[in-house]
C-alpha cells in the first residue's frame, strides 16, 4: 500500500514546477497550456526522521522509506468534461490516484500568463470542481440508466440504484462527494467516481506571503472543510537543489518548519488514514504503510502475503521504547516487548518482528 497522488490544476498555475521540487525531477514546465500532455510520475520518499534513527540504532545495511507516487497530470481547462483540450484522456488519468491535489494560482506574475487571463483563484477552483463533477454525472447516469432496467429483474440492485442517485444529486450542486458520508460508497465504488477521491488544495502562493496567516486564512475558507497546503512553488524549486542545512536555514528565514512539500506528503498521509509500522535489523529497516485501524495478521501482509496468510503473533515495541532502549535487546530488558496477536490493532510508529509458520 502507498499513496498515490495525482495533482491537477488550470494551465500555468506552477504544477510542473511543483511536481520537479518534488521528484528532483526536469520535467518540461512551459509557459503554454498543455505542455503536460502524458502524465509525468515519479516516485519520492515519504519524510520520516523515524526511519533513519531506526537504522542507525539497528545498523542496518539499508534503509528503506515508505514511498509516495505522484503524477503531474496535464492542465484541466474549461469543457474538459466534454472533451476540450484533451480533456477526457486528461481525466482518466485522475482515476488512478487516491488523492487528488489541486494546485491554485495565487500569485502574481506579468510574465506567466494566466489561462483565463487573470488571477482568480475561486473561479479556479469552481471551475476545476465544474469539470469533475460533470464528469461524474456522466457517469452517474450512465450507470442509473443501466441499473433501472436491470433492478426489475434483479431488486437487490436497488441499494446501489438508490446512492448513486444521491451521488447525482450532489453532483447536480456541484458538491464534492468526499465531502459528504451519506452514501454508501462501498455499493458504487467499482464506477471510481473522481469526485469521491480525497482533495487537498494547494495553494501557490508568493513567497512573501508564506508567513502572512491573514492571506492563507481566506484561501483556506474557499476550500474549507478539504485541507489545504501553502507553498511558493518556486522556493521548493530553491530547496531542491540546496544541502539539507541551507534548506532549513532558508525555511527558518521565512518562518517556515518545514517545506510544503512534505507538508502536503504529511497531510496526504492523515487524509486517508495512513499510518507507518517499521522493521528494524541489521539486514534492513524499512517502514511499511497501512491505514489506522489495521489488525497485526493483515499489516504483515503488506510484507508479503504468506505472513498474514500464517501469522501467528507479532512481537511489537512502540518506536520511542524501541530508541530508549537502543534496539531490541536494550527494549526488551526493558519489558517493552510485547506480543501481540491477531486482534491487536497496529499503531502508528510499531516496531515489529512477525512470527509465522
Amino acid at each position: 500500500m502507498s499513496l498515490s497522488i495525482g495533482i491537477v490544476g488550470l494551465p500555468n498555475v506552477g504544477k510542473s514546477t511543483l511536481f520537479n521540487a518534488l521528484t528532483k525531477n526536469r520535467v518540461l514546465a512551459a509557459n503554454y497550456p498543455f505542455a503536460t500532455i502524458e502524465p509525468n510520475v515519479g516516485v519520492v520518499n515519504v519524510p520520516d526522521e523515524r526511519i533513519n534513527k531506526l537504522s542507525e540504532i539497528s545498523g542496518s545495511a539499508k534503509t528503506i522509506p515508505a514511498s509516495c507516487t505522484f503524477v503531474d497530470i496535464a492542465g484541466i481547462v474549461k469543457g474538459a468534461s466534454e472533451g476540450a483540450g484533451l480533456g477526457n484522456k486528461f481525466l482518466s488519468h485522475i482515476r488512478e490516484n487516491n488523492v487528488i491535489v489541486q494546485v491554485v494560482r495565487a500569485f502574481e506574475n506579468d510574465d506567466i500568463v494566466h489561462v483565463e487571463g487573470h488571477i482568480d483563484p475561486k473561479r479556479d477552483i469552481d471551475i476545476i470542481r465544474t469539470e469533475l463533477c460533470l464528469a461524474d454525472i456522466n457517469s452517474a447516469q450512465n450507470r442509473i440508466a443501466k441499473l433501472e432496467k436491470e433492478v426489475k429483474t434483479e431488486p437487490k440492485l436497488i441499494a446501489a440504484l438508490n446512492e448513486l442517485k444521491k451521488a447525482e444529486q450532489l453532483l447536480d450542486n456541484s458538491e464534492l462527494i468526499s465531502e459528504h458520508d451519506e452514501i454508501d460508497m462501498e455499493l458504487i465504488k467499482d464506477l471510481q467516481l473522481l469526485t469521491a477521491k480525497k482533495f487537498i488544495y494547494v495553494f501557490n502562493i508568493d513567497e512573501n506571503d508564506l508567513g502572512n496567516d491573514e492571506i492563507k486564512a481566506k484561501l483556506a475558507e474557499l476550500v474549507a472543510p478539504s485541507p489545504s497546503v501553502f507553498l511558493s512553488a518556486e522556493t521548493e524549486a530553491q530547496l531542491m537543489d540546496l544541502e539539507p542545512a541551507e534548506a532549513r536555514e532558508l525555511l527558518e528565514s521565512m518562518g517556515q518548519k518545514e517545506s510544503g512539500l512534505n507538508a502536503l506528503i504529511h497531510l496526504g498521509y492523515e487524509t486517508l488514514g495512513f499510518i507507518s509500522y517499521f522493521t528494524s535489523g541489521e539486514q534492513e529497516s524499512r517502514a511499511w504503510t497501512i491505514r489506522k485501524g489495521t489488525l497485526a495478521p493483515q499489516a504483515a501482509g503488506v510484507i508479503h502475503g504468506d505472513f498474514e496468510k500464517n501469522f501467528i503473533r507479532a512481537e511489537v515495541v512502540d518506536y520511542d521504547s524501541f530508541v530508549a532502549g537502543n534496539g531490541w535487546q536494550g527494549a526488551q530488558e526493558a519489558g517493552k516487548s510485547r506480543l501481540e496477536g491477531k486482534d491487536y490493532e497496529f499503531q502508528n510508529g510499531d516496531v515489529t518482528v512477525f512470527r509465522h509458520t
